[in-house]
């Protein structure tokens, strides 16, 4: 994908002319490695990776960062997340909000929350609560949150 057509899907409206909500992940230096990370676990579609060495404004690009990521896409589902190294500073901080993935069964609940909590850690076990037959929250080893929901 060239820079024009990267900046078309950053800027992506739906038809009725409202902006749509698309998380941007800053990995702070892993986000190659993230990406592969929900490519292999999750199934994410890469759409997009352009590194820093890329930009047409070399000015963005910080000394020695040329081969990190500058701006990722990827889809997981229907939904697009986009991300990218930042300012490669090592110190990835994702606090306050967790991304939710709905999943068709418990099977895939168990499979998928299994796959994140891989050197990550369980916030909360993956059960039966009262308004769903499997739902947990764990972060992934880069730090992001993730809910895991099946809906009744």
């Amino acid at each position: 994908m060239n820079t024009t057509e990267t900046i078309k899907t950053m800027n992506k409206t739906t038809n009725n002319n409202h902006g749509v909500v698309q998380p941007y992940l800053s990995f702070e230096g892993r986000c190659e490695e993230a990406v592969e990370f929900y490519r292999k676990t999750l199934g994410a579609q890469v759409e997009t990776l352009m590194r820093f060495k890329d930009s047409p404004d070399q000015s963005m690009c910080a000394p020695g960062a040329g081969d990190k990521v500058m701006h990722a896409s990827f889809k997981i589902g229907e939904s697009t997340v986009m991300a990218s190294d930042g300012r490669c500073s090592g110190q990835a901080g994702f606090q306050g909000f967790s991304l939710s993935l709905t999943v068709p069964n418990a099977g895939e609940a168990d499979r998928l929350f299994t796959a994140l909590a891989k050197d990550g850690q369980v916030q909360m076990p993956l059960s039966t609560t009262f308004f769903s037959p499997r739902f947990g929250m764990v972060a992934d080893r880069f730090g992001v949150s993730w809910m895991i929901y099946v809906a009744p």
